[in-house]
C-alpha cells in the first residue's frame, strides 16, 4: 500500500517558508548587491522594522567590509609618540596631554618604532624610580595598510594589543589605528558626544547660543554662517578648512580646552584626534556660553 503521507526530502522539511513568502521572493528578489542592501535597510527603517540607530550600525558593518587599515588610519604625520630617550617627566607630560592610553614609542628616528608604552604603566616608575623605561614596553604589533578592517578587528578582539603600526608598501610607518577606530565604522565616534546627522551640516546652534563647528568645515563655509573675515590672503590660498587655520593661528596642535579669537570669534576646542581639532565650540568673543 502506498504511503498517503510520502517522507519529505530534507530540503522540503526545512523550507518553511509560506507559499505567499515564496511568491513575494519570487517577485521582490533579495538585494544582489552592497547598494541594494543599504536601500532594503533604509526601507526598513522606513517601514519600522528596524530603528535608525540599528540601521547605522548595519550600514557600518556592510561598509567595513570595503575598508583598509589605511583608509581609517591615523597618519604618521599626526601620531602621538614617545621618545624612549627622554626624561620622564617629558614622557608624563606627552601622556597627560594627549589623554591616549597607548603610545608608540621609537627610539632615534620616529620610524624605528621598538615597542608600545600604556600610560598606566609609568605608575610603576613612580613606585620604583629606577626601573628602565624599555622593560614596560608592549610588543609592537604592524599591519599592512591594505588590511582589511574585518580581518583587523578580529585580530584586535583575539588578543590584547589593541593598537597597531600600519606600515606601507615600502616598509615605512605610514600611521596607527586603534580598535576603537575600526568600531567607530559601525557605531560612530566614540569619544565624540555630539550625534549630528550627516546631512544636517557641520554648523549648528546650542542652547546657550553659541555654536559647535566640525574642525573640517570649509573656512568659507564659517565665514558666510557667522558674515566674519577670517583670513589673510595669504592664509586663504594656504589653508581650506577652519581646523587648518586655527591650528596655524595657535602655532602648535591644538589641545582641548585651548580658546583662540579670530575675526572677533572665539575658537574653544572640544575634541581633537589624531591631532586634528574634530569640534570647536564657536561664540563671539568673550561670550562662551555655559560648559561643554
Amino acid at each position: 500500500m502506498s504511503d498517503p503521507h510520502p517522507a519529505r526530502t530534507a530540503h522540503e522539511k526545512q523550507d518553511k517558508r509560506t507559499f505567499l513568502q515564496k511568491v513575494a521572493e519570487f517577485i521582490h528578489p533579495g538585494p544582489d548587491s552592497t547598494a541594494e542592501l543599504i536601500e532594503t535597510l533604509a526601507d526598513a527603517e522606513d517601514n519600522d522594522i528596524i530603528g535608525p540607530e540599528s540601521r547605522i550600525m548595519l550600514e557600518g558593518v556592510i561598509r567595513m567590509a570595503e575598508l583598509t587599515a589605511g583608509d581609517v588610519m591615523v597618519a604618521a604625520p599626526r601620531m602621538d609618540l614617545v621618545n624612549i630617550d627622554a626624561p620622564y617627566d617629558d614622557i608624563l607630560n606627552v601622556v597627560i596631554d594627549t589623554a591616549h592610553s597607548r603610545f608608540p614609542a621609537y627610539e632615534g628616528d620616529r620610524e624605528n618604532i621598538i615597542g608600545i608604552l600604556m600610560a598606566k604603566d609609568l605608575l610603576k616608575l613612580q613606585r620604583s624610580p629606577s626601573m628602565n623605561l624599555r622593560a614596560l614596553l608592549r610588543p609592537a604589533v604592524f599591519v599592512p595598510e591594505s588590511k582589511g578592517l574585518n580581518d583587523l578587528l578580529r585580530e584586535f578582539r583575539g588578543n590584547r594589543n589593541h593598537l597597531a603600526i600600519v606600515i606601507d608598501e615600502f616598509g615605512r610607518v605610514a600611521g596607527l589605528i586603534t580598535i576603537e577606530d575600526v568600531l567607530e565604522q559601525i557605531v560612530g565616534e566614540i569619544e565624540d558626544e555630539f550625534d549630528i546627522v550627516e546631512d544636517e551640516g557641520d554648523i549648528f546652534g546650542l542652547a546657550d547660543r553659541t555654536y559647535r563647528v566640525s574642525g573640517d568645515t570649509s573656512i568659507e563655509r564659517v565665514e558666510e554662517a557667522f558674515a566674519v573675515q577670517l583670513t589673510t590672503d595669504e592664509e586663504e590660498r594656504e589653508f581650506d578648512t577652519i581646523g587648518g587655520l586655527i591650528a596655524h593661528r595657535m602655532g602648535h596642535v591644538p589641545k582641548r580646552g585651548e580658546v583662540t579669537t579670530v575675526g572677533g570669534l572665539d575658537f574653544v576646542v572640544l575634541h581633537t584626534k589624531g591631532g586634528a581639532v574634530r569640534w570647536f565650540k564657536v561664540s563671539p568673543a568673550g561670550h562662551h556660553g555655559t560648559s561643554a
